[in-house]
């Protein structure tokens, strides 16, 4: 069945009350709360054996479930949470089960990626981070380890963890050393812009509950260790006014009013500024990074990257960055599958286990792992 809204955690405002009232930092707040969710240490059952090691240097927490009779070589994911560049971790409960999950139901090697967070380090350094593991993983002589299949190799992340994800696989795709190619990216709900605050799914959905875009924007200005006196203007796009030059040749790569089709498009009208404040791109050039943006990539980027998977729920700010990025991706002739569910909220992926078991979670998952088992 379907969730109302008004019944989902309401995360963000009751750390952002406390923030106001000058408690706390935001992001330590939210952090506190979903570590109280709990982290799990690493537990093995008979099915999945769960080890922490680290990969080149950076922690991964490693899901290797059992092999199929028939096949000696294994499936595998890496997978990249979610939480704002800022939040949770591969060892709260909620990433552990899912990861759990994946290993158990597609007989598969999960490596779920620890990277670093913010304010401990900003960036690039958190796409440094999956980088590194990634390449650290991918050597002929760290699959044998696992029992991995080169040809059947998947990354994947929700979230902020979509867009790092989603970034990994540019970087993947344009390095000539690589010799093992990755086969799928499954991308859910992806954060894939931050030049356009004012997409339908932005405007419709700025004060919805789990991610209102205020707190969306914020999470883009920790990010490049920015000034939240910008939050407010870069709200109504004073970031990319037409008069900010740098911003206007990425323009057209994330034109909404030719990218998404009408039953999204609606009535909303976009939100351009003539004049605006082009300090904010001086004094944060990373926004036009396509690094942070995947979405603002140029076309022969998107060419060549791999079969791809795109989750997006109608009530969610990001929503049309990931149907955005399934266009333009079809376009540069990429395989892409855009699973929309209109019912479903930004995060209902991870809510598919208790304390917060919605039906939303349970659906969006399986149809998530179901993709994966026929494409990878």
């Amino acid at each position: 069945g379907t969730v109302k809204l008004s019944s989902l955690p309401r995360f963000p405002l009751l750390s952002n009350l406390i923030h106001y009232l000058g408690l706390s930092h935001h992001l330590l707040v939210l952090n506190f709360i979903i570590d109280s969710l709990g982290k799990k240490s690493a537990w093995s059952s008979a099915q999945v054996k769960v080890t922490d090691t680290d990969f080149d240097g950076v922690e991964v927490r490693v899901f290797e479930g059992s092999p199929k009779p028939e096949e000696p070589l294994k499936r595998s994911v890496l997978y990249i949470h979610g939480g704002g560049w800022a939040l949770a971790s591969a060892k709260t409960k909620n990433y552990d089960e899912l990861c759990t999950t994946l290993a158990e139901e597609l007989n598969a090697v999960i490596v779920s990626i620890e990277y670093r967070l913010v304010p401990k380090v900003y960036f690039p350094e958190q796409i440094h981070d999956v980088v590194r593991a990634t390449k650290y993983f991918l050597q002929p002589e760290v699959l044998h380890k696992y029992s991995v299949d080169p040809g059947r190799i998947g990354i994947s992340g929700d979230s902020a963890g979509g867009n790092l994800a989603a970034a990994l696989s540019q970087q993947l795709n344009q390095d000539t050393n690589l010799k093992n190619k990755v086969k799928v990216q499954a991308l859910i709900y992806p954060v894939l812009q931050a030049l356009d605050f004012n997409t339908p799914s932005y405007q419709q959905n700025a004060n919805t509950p789990i991610l209102p875009r205020y707190v969306m924007v914020k999470y883009w200005v920790d990010y490049f260790k920015g000034n939240y006196d910008f939050v407010q203007e870069m709200i109504v796009n004073n970031h990319t006014s037409l008069d900010v030059e740098e911003a206007a040749a990425l323009r057209a790569h994330l034109n909404w009013t030719s990218l998404l089709p009408a039953s999204i498009k609606k009535n909303y009208k976009p939100v351009v500024q003539t004049t605006g404040n082009a300090r904010i791109i001086q004094k944060i050039p990373q926004l036009l990074d396509v690094r942070s943006a995947p979405l603002i990539a140029d076309q022969e980027v998107l060419r060549g990257l791999p079969k791809t998977y795109i989750l997006t729920c109608e009530h969610d700010v990001v929503r049309d960055d990931g149907i955005m990025y399934a266009k333009r991706l079809e376009k540069a002739g990429v395989e892409v599958t855009l699973d929309h569910f209109e019912s479903c909220f930004h995060g209902c992926v991870i809510f598919a286990s208790w304390p917060t078991y919605f039906s939303v979670g349970i659906q969006t998952q399986n149809s998530y792992i179901k993709w994966l088992n026929q494409n990878l």
